[in-house]
């Protein structure tokens, strides 16, 4: 039987970018991972927030509406919730 995980991820996402790409893992000084992501969106009206959700939704192969920005939706540091039955399936290295 398959169960409903949740899992929250930081997001340091780089907007206005060539090209949208998940550039990777990167691990603070505190062991603290990040996921660095760009997008060719421009941080103006969500369009960065929306572009960032359809990448990785496309990416990890889950509905957008199982992702949600629950902090820093101005900012460019971000923390996610993803809702899905997966549970390791974005923290692939």
């Amino acid at each position: 039987m398959i169960t409903s995980q949740t899992q929250k991820i930081t997001i340091r996402l780089t907007p206005n970018a060539k090209q949208n790409k998940i550039l990777g893992w990167e691990e603070d000084l505190f062991g603290e991972k990040t996921l660095k992501v760009q997008v060719t969106a421009i941080p103006e009206k969500g369009k960065a927030n929306k572009a960032l959700i359809t990448l990785l939704s496309k990416e990890w192969k889950i509905p957008k509406s199982a992702i949600s920005i629950i902090r820093g939706e101005t900012s460019r540091t971000k923390i996610l919730e993803i809702k899905a039955p997966y549970p390791d399936f974005c923290h692939s290295d």
